[in-house]
């Protein structure tokens, strides 16, 4: 079952290299503190894993289920 991540951008991308910028915009994260719901596969892993410095990500937990 794949389910949602809450991804906040915790840490500025000023001075970091330009794959992190890259990986941070695309995943929708452009301005400090921005919290993003992304689906949880394979490649979303990958993209935090190369950014978790900057990142905080969490499972969102579905109170309806």
């Amino acid at each position: 079952m794949a389910g949602l991540l809450k991804v906040t951008l915790i840490k500025s991308m000023i001075g970091r290299p330009e794959k992190h910028r890259r990986v941070l915009c695309g995943m929708g994260l452009t301005k400090l503190n921005k919290t993003v719901e992304l689906k949880n596969t394979p490649s979303v892993q990958g993209m935090i894993n190369k950014v978790l410095h900057l990142v905080k990500a969490e499972e969102k937990i579905d109170a309806t289920e």
